[in-house]
């Protein structure tokens, strides 16, 4: 049911009136449309900036963790170094010490 309002209105309106409202009607659908494509296009981006910072991330921690499992490895071999250096001064010195 139509208010009569709505009817004078739309009676009182030129068909130049109406071709004008209708050509204003389809510019702003399509100004809407373009936002909404381009907040796509946008959201779209930010999405992939975030997928390559988390994959950066992901990056940086695994580089944290060999170089935490380098850092052991080398105290270990330095270790292991040292030891050996003493056993070959150690045995140096007493072949000096009992030729000497």
């Amino acid at each position: 049911m139509k208010t009569p309002s709505k009817e004078l209105e739309s009676s009182s309106m030129t068909h130049e009136e109406e071709k004008e409202m209708l050509h204003d009607i389809s510019k702003l659908q399509e100004q809407v449309q373009q936002m909404s494509h381009s907040q796509k296009l946008t959201e779209a981006k930010i999405n992939s900036v975030e997928s390559k910072i988390k994959g950066m991330e992901d990056k940086v921690d695994d580089s944290k963790t060999d170089l935490k499992r380098d850092m052991v490895d080398l105290k270990t071999d330095l270790k292991t170094d040292m030891a050996d250096l003493k056993t070959v001064l150690t045995n140096f010195l007493q072949e000096i010490l009992t030729n000497g």
